[in-house]
């Protein structure tokens, strides 16, 4: 049998080595530059490689094209595959064919890594044999050749499921529907709320659904009643039905067999969103039967990930905050929502459509300054000139720290939640958070 797969990325290369483990005649191509660590893994495996092109000879004679998440379906090469009826299918399918593992599955428009991170954390704490994969950055399909693992924690970018057809998840997770990436579903939130349901397609009767109940877009798209698994909605605001919600700083969980009370008193988590986020990653805890202690203590040891509202040091009272990965309206809501300080807010950079009246009230309520970072905030200040007293606006982040260290008293906060793409003064949001921990740490901290 013979396999392309098209990008040579983490998802794409560790379907090639999967796939010659699996004895499978494997091709790979890659319409850019292949980065030097995915090029030696496909030498050393004598897996045969093209970059920078496209040959559709070699492409089109396999029986099954595996495709990368970033590559869209609008693309040249996958209409001629379509035309040809060649399947295409993704990274995550093709690695589900070759384990018996079972998959907890996370997506959502915003906290999707969070969550996957502190699922694992939560599991990883009990004992339990658990493996990472998926859009945090790491290859399921490669994870699979050893298949050391009798759980995978999977998150899912709706870019995934697009391409998951048989694959089959033991436990979903839906956290969120928000507009995102609206080009890639023809504008239309139908579609991407579509695609991000595929995350509980194929479920049975053994399987479960955990999913947000006082999410709109979800009560839109899921009709719980014709679900073939069990439900288990979760809710902050009494949701009819919700079998997790939080009390103060207590997680109720009344899961059909499954009951618990776990104190997250001591999780280093702030927000509402992540009040949300806690709540899905200790139901699939309970699921597999982890006691509420060991879930207490696993939500006071967790790390999150870089870049999302991470603590990047204090002086002279005043915190200072990096939450470069909020690139939509939506994940800023929760961050300004999560804050009870006051806040010196920088903002900005490439506006991807925003509608940011959503933020003004919360503005109004807790932000006193906010320093636009990016070459061009005109829409910024429009939107906020009339709700916060000071605005600045700036291209360069040491500028803004400096800014803000002149203009913060005791007890605030500088948070860093841009709300836009960083691609117009920063290569990612990687890049921009990096650079404002760097400049914290030169300007602020003295390091």
């Amino acid at each position: 049998m013979k396999i392309a797969i098209l990008g040579a990325g983490e998802s794409g290369v560790g379907a090639a080595l999967l796939a010659q483990a699996k004895g499978l005649d494997v091709f790979v191509s890659d319409m850019g530059q292949i980065k030097d660590e995915y090029k030696a893994k496909l030498a050393t495996a004598a897996i045969p490689f093209e970059e920078g092109t496209h040959t559709l000879t070699s492409i089109l004679d396999a029986n099954e094209i595996i495709k990368s998440p970033g590559i869209p379906d609008k693309a040249a090469v996958i209409q001629e595959a379509a035309k040809r009826q060649i399947p295409v299918i993704s990274e995550i399918e093709f690695a589900g064919r070759y384990t018996d593992a079972k998959f907890i599955c996370i997506t959502g428009t915003n906290g999707k890594t969070t969550t996957t991170l502190l699922t694992y954390h939560l599991l990883k704490s009990a004992g339990l044999n658990v493996g990472l994969a998926g859009n945090i950055g790491e290859s399921l399909a490669e994870k699979v050749i050893d298949n050391k693992h009798d759980y995978y924690v999977v998150e899912l970018s709706s870019f995934q499921l697009d391409n998951m057809y048989q694959f089959k998840a033991h436990i979903a997770v839906l956290l969120n529907i928000t507009p995102d990436h609206l080009d890639r579903y023809g504008y239309s939130m139908e579609n991407y709320a579509a695609s991000k349901l595929r995350v509980a397609q194929n479920m049975t009767g053994s399987d479960y659904f955990i999913y947000n109940a006082d999410d709109q877009n979800i009560q839109k798209v899921f009709n719980s009643a014709a679900f073939g698994g069990t439900t288990i909605p979760f809710s902050l605001e009494s949701a009819e039905g919700a079998k997790v919600r939080f009390e103060e700083s207590t997680i109720k969980l009344d899961i059909r067999f499954f009951e618990g009370s776990v104190d997250a008193s001591k999780s280093s988590l702030i927000g509402k969103h992540n009040k949300y986020n806690t709540m899905a990653a200790a139901a699939v805890a309970k699921l597999l039967q982890v006691s509420d202690e060991t879930i207490a203590q696993a939500l006071e040891t967790f790390q999150n990930a870089d870049h999302r509202l991470q603590l990047v040091g204090v002086a002279k009272d005043v915190s200072y905050i990096n939450d470069s990965k909020a690139t939509n309206v939506e994940a800023v809501w929760y961050a300004l929502e999560g804050i009870k300080q006051p806040i010196i807010w920088i903002a900005g950079g490439v506006d991807k459509g925003n509608d940011y009246s959503t933020l003004e009230e919360l503005a109004r309520e807790k932000v006193k300054v906010l320093i636009c970072l990016g070459k061009d905030n005109k829409k910024l200040e429009r939107s906020f000139n009339k709700v916060v007293p000071i605005i600045a606006e700036t291209d360069s982040i040491e500028y803004a720290v400096r800014m803000a260290k002149l203009l913060a008293v005791p007890g605030d906060v500088v948070l860093l939640s841009p709300a836009c793409a960083s691609f117009d003064l920063f290569d990612n949001y990687e890049h921009r958070g990096q650079r404002f921990k760097e400049a914290v740490d030169k300007i602020v901290l003295k390091k």
